[in-house]
């Protein structure tokens, strides 16, 4: 292990595993929120709105993320003078912002998916029971759904930030200087491998500092599951 390597290009690491996690961190909470309209078209029982999910599902799901943030950082030059018309240009010129928006499209797919199962898995009684009480829809999906649905949900969508923490590496493709960005960097300078021993490592511990925390939420948020089992 080279040491100067690391006191030379330490700090760069450190500072593309902050571009890392604020990219993971605004593509979860993002995708989050769109994943809960997809979710819930996925479960209408309208065929129009439902294929249109479907669609957008199977696409995010069934394309490798190196190819969607492609699709957008070159794509969206194409459109340019639309863009430009538009006022959007400024945002999609911009590398992290392209990285950003793939990211949040390609996690609302999966997390819509978690959303969509976790719904389902809650006992249909359990609506049933709501509705003998004359409870409306929302306030039954509000109440009684979401809150069992968010703890079956809360597993998968640990391991879907972690893929994400994971798959984020492929930003550095589009000139992003992520953590990965910053390695590539320091590699083609120092032409040490060392610097990508760094960089798994920073990675691994940011994995397993997740892993503890959220570990930690859901024990605590099912200690009641345990207390009357």
């Amino acid at each position: 292990m080279n040491l100067d390597v690391l006191a030379r290009y330490g700090p760069s690491l450190v500072h593309g595993l902050g571009t890392t996690l604020t990219l993971v961190a605004v593509s979860i909470a993002c995708g989050g929120l769109l994943a809960i309209p997809v979710a819930l078209a996925r479960l209408s029982e309208n065929r129009v709105v439902g294929s249109l999910a479907f669609a957008y599902v199977y696409f995010f799901r069934g394309t490798p993320l190196l190819a969607q943030i492609f699709l957008v950082y070159y794509g969206m030059g194409e459109f340019r003078p639309t863009l430009q018309s538009l006022g959007l240009w400024s945002f999609f010129r911009d590398a992290v912002n392209c990285a950003a928006f793939t990211f949040t499209l390609n996690t609302a797919a999966y997390q819509a998916e978690i959303y969509r199962g976790a719904i389902r898995s809650v006992p249909r009684g359990q609506a049933e029971a709501a509705e003998a009480l004359g409870l409306r829809r929302w306030t039954i999906f509000r109440y009684v759904i979401a809150p069992q649905a968010a703890i079956i949900a809360l597993r998968p969508l640990g391991n879907e930030i972690i893929l994400m923490i994971k798959g984020s590496a492929v930003a550095s493709i589009v000139t992003v200087l992520d953590l990965m960005g910053e390695t590539r960097l320091a590699f083609s300078r120092s032409f040490d491998m060392t610097v990508y021993l760094y960089a798994a490592v920073l990675y691994l511990a940011v994995v397993e500092v997740l892993r503890r925390i959220w570990n930690m939420l859901e024990v605590r948020l099912t200690r009641h599951l345990a207390l009357r089992a």
